[in-house]
Order: C-alpha cells, then sequence, then structure tokens
C-alpha cells in the first residue's frame, strides 16, 4: 500500500472522531472543525470562520503537521495511523513519547523526537506489539489529563476504535 493511500485511509478514519465543528466550553483546544484548532488553522494561514474551514484545508494541516511531523512514512502501515491519530489528538511530540515508550525506551531516550533510535527501537518489535502497547500508553495518558471526566468516555470510545482498526488492518 503507497504512503498517499495508507495516509487517505488513516484520514477518513480520524475523520470519525473529529468530523464537524465543536466548541465544548471545557475543551482547553476551544473552538475546532475537523478537529483544527483555530490556532492550529491560524498557523497555516486560514482567516475565516471555523465553521467554514473545509475538509480539503483540514486534510493539509494533518499531513503537514500531524503525519509529516510525526514521520509516519517511516513506520509500518499498521503503526502510521495509530501515531497519526495521536499526533492529532495529543500533538506530535505526545504522540512520538507514547511510541518510544511502546517501543521499550526509557528516561532520556523519551525526547518526542523521531531519530534513528525511534526507529531501530520500533522496528526491532513486532507492529501487533507496538500498536498494543502504544494505544495502552494513550489511554494511560488519558486517564490523567484534568478534563477525564467530561471526556473519558469519549477518549476511551476513540481507544476501543483504534483498536478495532488495527484488528481490521492485520486481516
Amino acid at each position: 500500500m503507497s504512503d498517499t493511500t495508507v495516509f487517505d485511509k488513516a484520514f477518513e478514519r480520524l475523520m470519525k472522531n473529529e468530523g464537524g465543528y465543536v466548541n465544548h466550553p471545557k475543551d482547553p483546544g476551544g473552538e475546532t472543525m475537523y478537529g483544527v484548532t483555530k490556532r492550529v488553522a491560524v498557523a497555516h494561514g486560514y482567516s475565516g470562520n471555523m465553521r467554514n474551514l473545509s475538509k480539503s484545508f483540514a486534510k493539509m494541516v494533518a499531513r503537514k503537521s500531524y503525519w509529516d511531523a510525526t514521520c509516519c512514512n517511516d513506520f509500518d502501515p499498521l503503526i502510521a495511523p495509530q501515531l497519526f491519530d495521536a499526533a492529532y489528538n495529543h500533538g506530535p511530540s505526545n504522540a512520538i513519547k507514547f511510541l518510544q515508550r511502546a517501543a521499550g525506551l526509557n528516561g532520556k531516550q523519551i525526547d518526542g523526537i523521531v531519530g534513528s533510535q525511534t526507529i531501530g527501537a520500533v522496528n526491532k518489535l513486532t507492529p501487533n506489539a507496538v500498536v498494543l502497547n502504544f494505544l495502552a500508553a494513550r489511554l494511560d495518558f488519558f486517564t490523567r489529563i484534568g478534563t477525564w471526566d467530561a471526556f473519558g468516555k469519549g477518549w476511551s470510545r476513540r481507544i476501543v476504535e483504534q483498536l478495532e482498526a488495527a484488528a481490521v488492518d492485520l486481516q
């Protein structure tokens, strides 16, 4: 499967969780459309009303600021969509830290930067093991966020959906 195909499939999966306009008072990200916060949209040159942000603009932001920023193309097609979803949800640095933990790195090795050490550690394990460890790290992170009471059920559902997606990808 080509890198573009893996990204396109991952983006469509992402939109099941991020599609549409949201402005929840307890969400520190504030106003979003397709999961793109106003701050991120403005940083990418958008100046319109957030309700009018196009899906194609969101896809461009997703590719540049989350897929490419976490070097998803350097990882197995089973791992890349998981890393991408986490980057979109938690930010690239946190997503990479989850990946580094999932690959068995620790201490100063967990720096939120993809380099040869991270790629090598990930590639030593089976993609299945990485994905399971990665999703465990994400769920653990979610439970420690102060807004767990408001958003925990949805975040848990998101992890379930990622597990289901990984199971489909294994077939």
